[in-house]
């Protein structure tokens, strides 16, 4: 007995070294846990060992058993798009401790001990919660990013359930170390279960050769007589090798191709250039991101899909940011009203360029007239009376604005350009009435000029 004790202890040791692999546990099963119960549910903790920032991302994928990449791109798309993968990167990164301590990062920044790690995931929280305050009135995005979460997590769930581990992982690891069943040896005249196997229909052919023996030898049987001797016939050809998963990266980005176009042609004619771009990719993205989710079961799609998810991503914060009153189609339109009561209190272009002529109107002394002119992208020409005081706000989101006085100066093109000026008359011209003048352009350029006579 007691020499048996030290191997009981070593396969012991053994049993609870490939549990803890399994399980991703220092001691592997919960202490105290008894055969036949279920085993304790493994918890989800940061990945120390395959992080890339704070190792949220590689504890999520070795909890539900998926490639790690999968919830970069999510995490990344969300993000960008709503700000809420910055807010769970972060508080998971203070909250989740590693799989090694029992000591989160929120409870080391309370107790006074501040590092870099705690800092930013703080700083992810912030800007995560920064960026989706500013985009609560977008409704399209935050719909996309809520999809996108439930398909994340309806992911990773299916994922773990289906990789869940046997109920009593003790009696299965004790079934796979127990000796094979005892056989008992042949009786004479019949054949043998080693060197004569039996066929499906429980027939013996007598030349299908041993169950066993050297590897890539066929071992045949040559029977003579009541007795067969066995002979080695040719080497038999190695087994195939097994494929990989095959790529389905090119069909993914086929799918999202043509659901961008089909999302931005059905809205192309009815809805604002921003709103169709959006539409298209969107449809783009979702295509991506479950041909990146099936790529973990299905096949495998490569660094290009990831590249161009990213970027596609990218272009759809940007879409959302255009102003709405950009249109898809590009117009040249004049406006020339030849009297004070033609002019209307608001002029509006989508996409191309305007041209306001007020050269016609006469404001008498100590009247005044209000209008103004707003363009999406393209230019705004305003052309004012020579004998009129013009008070101008003019305001271009990404561009230049030009007035009388600026002789020969140069396109200068910059973001938040705001002018408040009051055109006088020029010199020696009797001074007439007051027009308030108020230009707002996306992106171009607010252009102010007088009328020669």
């Amino acid at each position: 007995m007691t020499d048996q004790q030290p191997a009981e202890t070593e396969t012991e040791a053994a049993i609870r070294d490939a549990l803890r692999d399994a399980y991703g546990r220092p001691d592997g099963p919960a202490a105290g846990h008894e055969p036949g119960l279920p085993a304790e549910e493994r918890k989800f903790r940061r990945d120390r060992r395959h992080r890339k920032l704070g190792g949220v991302c590689a504890g999520l994928g070795r909890h539900c058993d998926m490639d790690p990449v999968i919830f970069r791109i999510g995490v990344a798309v969300l993000a960008i798009t709503s700000g809420l993968g910055l807010v769970f990167y972060g508080f998971a990164w203070l909250l989740v401790p590693y799989e090694d301590v029992e000591e989160n990062e929120a409870r080391r920044l309370l107790s006074g001990r501040v590092d870099g790690q705690a800092l930013t995931a703080v700083l992810f929280a912030l800007v995560g919660c920064g960026v989706f305050l500013t985009l609560l009135n977008n409704g399209g995005a935050l719909t996309f990013a809520a999809v996108l979460t439930l398909l994340l997590a309806g992911a990773g769930y299916w994922s773990r359930q289906r990789g869940a581990p046997d109920s009593d992982p003790v009696a299965a690891q004790a079934a796979a170390d127990a000796p094979p069943e005892a056989k008992a040896p042949p009786v004479a005249g019949s054949p043998s279960w080693w060197r004569d196997p039996i066929v499906k229909d429980g027939t013996h052919d007598g030349l299908s050769g041993y169950f066993w023996g050297p590897e890539g030898l066929d071992i045949a049987y040559q029977p003579t007589g009541h007795q067969g001797v066995p002979r080695a016939a040719t080497a038999a050809a190695p087994p195939p090798k097994p494929r990989g998963p095959r790529r389905i990266g090119g069909w993914v980005f086929l799918f999202a191709l043509t659901a961008g176009g089909l999302g931005t042609g059905l809205t192309w004619e009815s809805q604002p250039l921003g709103t169709s771009l959006e539409t298209g990719l969107a449809c783009a993205l979702a295509v991506f991101g479950l041909g990146i989710a099936f790529s973990a079961f299905l096949g495998r799609t490569g660094a290009g899909s990831i590249v161009l998810a990213v970027l596609t991503a990218g272009a759809l914060a940007a879409a959302a940011a255009l102003p709405k009153n950009i249109t898809t189609h590009y117009a040249r339109t004049h406006w020339i009203p030849v009297a004070a009561a033609d002019v209307r209190s608001q002029y509006e272009l989508g996409l191309g360029t305007g041209r306001l002529d007020l050269s016609k109107i006469d404001v008498a002394k100590g009247r005044k007239l209000e209008t103004s002119a707003e363009v999406g992208v393209g230019d705004l020409r305003v052309i004012v009376p020579k004998n009129a005081t013009v008070r101008l706000h003019a305001e271009v989101g990404v561009g230049d604005i030009a007035l009388p006085d600026d002789k020969g100066k140069d396109l200068d093109i910059a973001p938040g350009q705001e002018q408040k000026v009051t055109l006088k008359p020029p010199s020696g011209v009797e001074g007439g009435g007051t027009i308030d003048l108020r230009l707002e352009v996306g992106v171009g350029q607010a252009k102010v000029t007088r009328a020669t006579s």
